[in-house]
C-alpha cells in the first residue's frame, strides 16, 4: 500500500471574519474610539452659583504722548509793544504774556468793545421806541394787526434782555475805571482772557461760576 503525502489544506476566505459577512475591526480601534469620546462636563456647585470669575489680565494700552505746548508766534506776542490797545486783534491779546494781563492796553480793548456794545443797545432801544408808537388800530386786517402786535411783543421781551446786558455793561465799565476789571468777585483771581473775550461783562471765574450753578441746582436759589 503506497504511503501519499498529505497536503495542507488551505484556510477558507473569510475564516477570521464575524458571523453575517462583516469586515473585522483593525486591532485598537475600539480604544482609540473610547478614548477619542467627550464625556459630560461636571461643574461643582461653586462654579454653577459662585461669583463670576474676574477677566484675564490684559496689558493696559501705551499712554497718548503729551502734545508740546504751542508756542505763540513772536510777531504777535511784540505787536501789543507798537499798538494801541483799541487796535489790537483777539489773536495779538491772547499772544500776550501772562505778566500783562490787564495792563493799559489790554483794559483799553476792554473799554472800546464794552463802550460799543453800549451804543449798540441803545440805539436798539431807541428803534423799539419808535416801533411801539406806531398805532396798530388802522391796520384793517385782524391777522395783520396781530402779527404786528405779535412781533412787538417779541421785540420787547428782547429788549428787556438787552436792558438787564446793558446794566452789566455800566457795570463793567465802572469797573475798569476802579482797576478792579477782570477779577473775579469771589476769590479775586484773574477772570481770564479767553473768557472776558467771550463774554466782557464777566465777574466771575470759569470754576466760580460753576460752583454757582451747582449751588443753585442743589438748593434753588
Amino acid at each position: 500500500m503506497s504511503k501519499t503525502s498529505a497536503k495542507p489544506v488551505a484556510a477558507p476566505k473569510g475564516a477570521g471574519a464575524k458571523p453575517g459577512g462583516g469586515k473585522a475591526a483593525p486591532a485598537g480601534t475600539g480604544a482609540s474610539a473610547a478614548a477619542t469620546t467627550p464625556t459630560p462636563s461636571t461643574h461643582s456647585f461653586s462654579d454653577r452659583f459662585g461669583p463670576a470669575r474676574a477677566p484675564a489680565r490684559t496689558h493696559p494700552e501705551p499712554m497718548p504722548s503729551l502734545k508740546t505746548p504751542v508756542k505763540p508766534d513772536p510777531k504777535l506776542a511784540n505787536a501789543w509793544k507798537t499798538k494801541a490797545g483799541r487796535d489790537l486783534s483777539e489773536a495779538e491779546l491772547l499772544a500776550m504774556p501772562e505778566s500783562e494781563y490787564m495792563n493799559d492796553k489790554q483794559l483799553e480793548f476792554f473799554r472800546v468793545r464794552l463802550q460799543g456794545q453800549k451804543d449798540d443797545l441803545l440805539s436798539n432801544a431807541g428803534e423799539t421806541t419808535e416801533h411801539l408808537r406806531e398805532d396798530t388800530t388802522i391796520v384793517p386786517d385782524p391777522a395783520d394787526r396781530a402779527t404786528i402786535e405779535e412781533e412787538h411783543a417779541l421785540e420787547l421781551r428782547t429788549r428787556d434782555r438787552e436792558r438787564k446786558l446793558l446794566k452789566k455793561i455800566s457795570q463793567a465799565l465802572a469797573l475798569l475805571d476802579t482797576g478792579e476789571y477782570g477779577y473775579c468777585d469771589e476769590t479775586g483771581e484773574p477772570i481770564g482772557l479767553p473768557r472776558l473775550l467771550a463774554r466782557p461783562t464777566a465777574t466771575l471765574s470759569l470754576e466760580a461760576q460753576q460752583r454757582r450753578e451747582l449751588k443753585q441746582k442743589m438748593f434753588g436759589d
